[in-house]
């Protein structure tokens, strides 16, 4: 096992620039997920750490050793990646087997291997099948037990789930999961699926454009976004923003903020609970409600016309086209600069 250290990496392709300086430190053991809007870079950023995509200026070290001009089969790394990528004329076994059979491994601890990953990841009874006759989750599986067998440094997972469909999502994230608690190895795994991100991760990494946003637990990315645009992007539903004209007029004295002009502030639709009056520091004309059976999402617009989300218990008693008000306990309301995005302490 090793961490993994990233200083100053950079991707162009031609004159275009991708990647802007990456610096991040991954220690040993930790499961790291890459976070963001499709064409952020976290493929590209994950590919550089593999060794499939060249890297135009900067250093990647694994453990104490600069992998810059490493091939990718001598990194200590193993990818699963969004396609399966199985050989459909070999069975299941062989799938596992061939990447050890190319480094020419005895035949005995090969074997060993392969049948120490198939009963990690409750394959045992697939091995003598050919890929066709796996379902999705199977066959994901099997990509992720040839990682295994390979006893890599490190893992690397790029969105291997978005194929799948949402019940076997649910239980190839568990599956994940207790596969790292298991094996201890450091794991980075790319997705644009914040929940996948909030559940699995240790640390998130959160990219736009080629750099990155923010580096923190889910927790702290969650109660302490740098930024609105981390504020946005982690949380379902995302954070509705407000102007100060978009609130009522005695919000801040209950946000205890003075709400000037230059602040936007940003509420979570599951941190506002319906209140009437004087505690209400937002009003808005209910348009649709969204039963969920467990909870109701409320979607309303101010008279500004600006539309936001309300996560309740239960729908509101109300008709469409009614005003209604909600409050939020003032620790819980986020301010940021308007023109810069940046969080206000």
């Amino acid at each position: 096992m090793a961490g993994l250290t990233l200083r100053d990496v950079k991707k162009s392709y031609g004159a275009t620039q991708v990647m802007h300086g990456v610096d991040l430190d991954i220690k040993d053991g930790e499961f790291v997920v890459f976070v963001g809007p499709s064409g952020c870079g976290k493929s590209t950023l994950l590919r550089m750490i593999a060794g499939l995509e060249e890297i135009s200026g900067g250093s990647v070290a694994i453990g104490d050793t600069e992998v810059n001009d490493v091939a990718a089969s001598k990194r200590g790394v193993a990818m699963v990646f969004q396609t399966y990528a199985l050989y459909p004329h070999m069975t299941v076994y062989k799938n596992m087997a061939f990447g050890l059979k190319q480094a020419k491994t005895a035949p005995a601890e090969i074997d060993r291997r392969v049948k120490a990953a198939a009963e990690i990841l409750q394959i045992t009874d697939y091995l003598e099948r050919s890929p066709r006759n796996l379902s999705g989750g199977q066959r994901q599986r099997v990509a992720i037990g040839r990682a295994i067998v390979r006893d890599p440094e490190v893992f690397l997972f790029d969105e291997p789930l978005s194929n799948l469909d949402a019940a076997l999502r649910v239980q190839t994230r568990l599956e994940i999961a207790r596969l790292h608690e298991r094996l201890k190895t450091t794991m980075i795994y790319v997705t644009h699926d914040q929940v996948e991100a909030m559940t699995l991760a240790d640390k998130i990494v959160v990219l736009r454009d080629g750099r990155i946003e923010q580096v923190g637990s889910p927790i702290d990315l969650y109660e302490r976004p740098a930024n609105a645009f981390v504020a946005q992007f982690i949380g379902s539903p995302k954070m509705n923003f407000f102007g100060t004209g978009d609130l009522t007029s005695g919000a801040g004295a209950v946000l205890g903020n003075d709400l000037s002009p230059n602040v936007q502030v940003g509420l979570r639709p599951e941190n506002l609970t319906p209140a009437d009056g004087a505690d209400a520091v937002v009003e808005g004309t209910l348009e649709l409600v969204e039963n969920l059976g467990e909870y109701a999402l409320v979607h309303l617009r101010t008279a500004t016309g600006v539309e936001f989300i309300a996560k309740t218990e239960k729908p509101p008693q109300a008709d469409k086209g009614a005003m209604l008000g909600f409050a939020i306990k003032p620790e819980l309301a986020h301010f940021f600069d308007k023109a810069t995005d940046l969080r206000l302490t």
